[in-house]
């Protein structure tokens, strides 16, 4: 299992609301929200991208070049520690 897939599903677990992040290929809800924390692969390429989702744009916060860092920050984010 990868780990945007556990981290989708300790966010689950732990009663995160399904609109308060969106994990690129694991988790997108739909209808998109209007805003929300993400987690996707730079769109540049090389590395990963943690933000807020705002107004229709994407913010991002931080850059990682691991998807583990990615998804360790985002579970901060969302759960704090």
């Amino acid at each position: 299992m990868s780990e945007l897939r556990r981290l989708e599903g300790a966010l689950r677990e732990a009663g995160v609301p399904a609109g308060h992040y969106w994990i690129e290929g694991v988790h997108e809800p739909a209808p998109t929200p209007p805003d929300f924390l993400y987690l996707r692969a730079r769109p540049e390429g090389g590395g990963w991208e943690t933000g807020v989702y705002e107004r229709g744009a994407f913010e991002p916060v931080a850059s990682h070049t691991t998807e583990g860092e990615a998804c360790a920050h985002l579970r901060r984010l969302l759960l704090g520690g």
